[in-house]
């Protein structure tokens, strides 16, 4: 659909005059063709996307988030609007006419204005521009929305707020007018008034401004319409523009002198009359004709809602792109959001501001949430909002855990029903979950020696996809004897591929090259525990899956060497200390005390209830007011 906006309306009988046809020496008038006019021209943005998979467009000031988006998707464009940056009333105007004329919305501060820049001087200053080869200080700031409007190659820009716009002669500058309805008739358009009510959120205007659409514009206000004085002489269905390279002419003066007659542009008053005849007043600059320009496909912008972000949204919906508010930064948290993006299957994502981290990393969050896989209890982010109640153990085995009593259904059941008594207790989503044993810690060496049997990773696909299909999550808890954690890990990838899968390592039965089980208590060095969260880590970014949660084991601060040193960083991964010590609750308190000291940064704990050897067992209420409040709490 073509849509046309301009300003400067002229009258239609002025362009289509009828021309007298000469007479013919018969008397009769032979017909001539009235001459047509020459329609004027209608433009249109040129619009790109970057051609990676995710950039992160990062600036200090708001102009400069602006600017950078702008570049990143407009190639070229016709019209742009600029705004004060210090009226907050313009800016949510001029976001509405971007908006509405598919037209980048570019920032500027009066306290950079200036008047006319002399031969020789640098855009938006008033000194002389300076030679950087002898003042290193010369190429420091640039005027980024004056450089922003160049490139752009802009014929005319329609201006909001007190502020001047250094740009070339040839450039149409327009005054956007105060009135709704002179603004309207100007865009040639019928905007609705749309207040933005105060809330207290200062993201609420951003919000307001990435809700926009420009196939049904609205103009955003902070409060109710100021009536206009004089409505709009001209519909705004039919504007007819006068090309911006023409001026519209101011109509000529009446001619002095008692035999002048009647001027055009007169009102009528004879000749010499003492009291001069008005004139019109000069019509305003036009805008082009515009139409809007098609959006590329697979392009999405993301923003956190900041007001700093508020005109960079404004450009991205003048682009017709999808604007999704992530308020966090990560776009793999809010199970609304992991929708919407798996709903667009961008190809190419912008993220504004620093929010959003490195573009590396935007990209493969963005990969993730549009499988639109969430994790049990929604999202993508396994702390915090979430808490977990796990069964331990391992099928056919009853001896080491309760999850070995019953089947996959019934263990489902048993969980489900243990995870309701604690919902009770908490706003946080509580879900069930299984720690499954998959390699067992043995008395002998075994046929590999290693003192540990690992078990066939197919056998407990029925359990990984019962847990999954119910929405529970999934551990499995590696007990490697004399072989290292991460050599056993990648035995069971097929199952750490499904995204409801983490993965816990026992170092008390990780053993020395002569040591046995029960025997002595075994422990790990911290670069074998970070080895194996690379490994972890790598897996899940690359298969774009939901966080995994890695589980470490300890009720002997030895149990983990250079615990301090456990790296924390990978955002692929949560990990948890689980504080799995058994006997007095006076004991286990003093367990629970002495592994928090030294804690690395940015774990999460956990907490293990057992039901033979605690005295007593906790209940649920009671093992909630542990602190902190566990994240993680397992029976075994």
């Amino acid at each position: 659909m073509v849509r046309l906006s301009a300003v400067g309306v002229v009258a239609a009988a002025a362009l289509l005059a009828a021309c007298t046809a000469p007479l013919q020496p018969d008397g009769d008038r032979t017909p001539t063709a009235s001459p047509t006019p020459t329609p004027p021209p209608v433009y249109r943005a040129e619009l790109q996307l970057p051609e990676v998979p995710a950039t992160v467009i990062e600036g200090a000031d708001p102009a400069t988030l602006a600017t950078g988006v702008s570049a990143a998707l407009f190639a070229s464009a016709p019209v742009a609007v600029v705004a004060s940056a210090v009226d907050s009333e313009a800016y949510l105007r001029a976001a509405s006419a971007a908006v509405a004329l598919g037209a980048p919305l570019l920032l500027r501060d009066p306290s950079t204005d200036v008047t006319e820049p002399s031969a020789g001087a640098t855009a938006g200053t008033t000194e002389p521009a300076a030679d950087p080869a002898t003042d290193p200080a010369a190429a420091a700031p640039t005027d980024v929305t004056a450089d922003e409007l160049s490139r752009l190659g802009v014929l005319a820009v329609l201006v909001f707020g007190d502020v001047e716009v250094p740009v070339d002669p040839s450039v149409t500058v327009v005054q956007a007018p105060a009135e709704d309805a002179d603004l309207a008739a100007l865009l040639g358009l019928d905007l609705a008034r749309q207040v933005v009510e105060p809330t207290g959120d200062v993201t609420g205007p951003t919000i307001a401004v990435a809700g926009l659409d420009r196939e049904s514009p609205v103009l955003l206000a902070t409060g109710p319409a100021t009536p206009a004085a004089t409505p709009a002489a001209t519909p705004a269905a039919t504007p007819i523009a006068t090309p911006i390279a023409t001026p519209i002419a101011t109509p000529a003066a009446p001619t002095e002198g008692a035999d002048a007659g009647v001027s055009a542009g007169e009102t009528g008053r004879p000749a010499g009359d003492a009291t001069p005849a008005p004139t019109e007043s000069p019509a305003p600059p036009a805008l082009p004709l515009t139409e809007l320009a098609e959006t590329p496909d697979g392009g999405l912008v993301l923003t956190t809602g900041d007001p700093t972000e508020l005109a960079a949204v404004a450009t991205a919906r003048a682009a017709g792109l999808d604007v999704i508010v992530v308020s966090s930064g990560d776009p793999r948290v809010d199970p609304a959001d992991i929708q919407a993006i798996a709903a667009v299957q961008p190809t190419a994502t912008i993220g504004i501001g620093s929010g959003f981290g490195v573009s590396d990393t935007l990209a493969w969050k963005v990969a993730t949430a549009a499988t639109g896989v969430e994790l049990p209890g929604g999202g993508q982010i396994l702390f915090p909002g979430r808490r977990m109640v796990a069964l331990y153990g391992t099928p056919a085995f009853p001896g080491l855990g309760i999850l070995g009593e019953q089947d996959p259904a019934a263990s489902v059941a048993r969980v489900q029903g243990l995870a309701a008594e604690y919902q009770a207790l908490t706003p946080d989503t509580v879900v069930g979950a299984f720690e499954i044993i998959v390699t067992i810690a043995s008395a002998g060496p075994g046929e590999d020696g290693n003192y540990s049997n690992e078990l066939p990773a197919e056998t407990f696909i029925p359990w990984v996809e019962a847990a999954r299909d119910a929405g529970v999550y999934v551990v499995l808890d590696l007990q490697p004897g004399r072989t290292d954690f991460l050599t056993q890990a990648k035995l069971y990838e097929p199952l750490l591929l499904y995204p409801n899968v983490g993965l816990a390592l026992d170092p008390e039965w990780r053993l020395g090259p002569d040591q046995v089980h029960l025997v002595q208590i075994g422990s790990v060095d911290v670069s074998e525990v970070n080895a194996v969260g690379d490994y972890l880590a790598e897996l899940t970014r690359t298969n774009h899956l939901p966080q995994k949660l890695l589980v470490l084991h300890q009720f002997m601060p030895r149990m983990i060497q250079g615990r301090e040193n456990v790296n924390t960083t990978h955002q692929e991964l949560a990990v948890l200390i689980h504080a799995d010590g058994q006997g007095s609750q006076g004991g286990k308190n003093g367990t629970w005390q002495a592994l928090h000291v030294g804690e690395p940064p940015g774990v999460v704990w956990g907490w293990k209830n057992f039901i033979d050897e605690d005295v007593p067992m906790l209940t649920p209420a009671q093992t909630y007011q542990v602190q902190p409040i566990p994240s993680f709490v397992s029976y075994q």
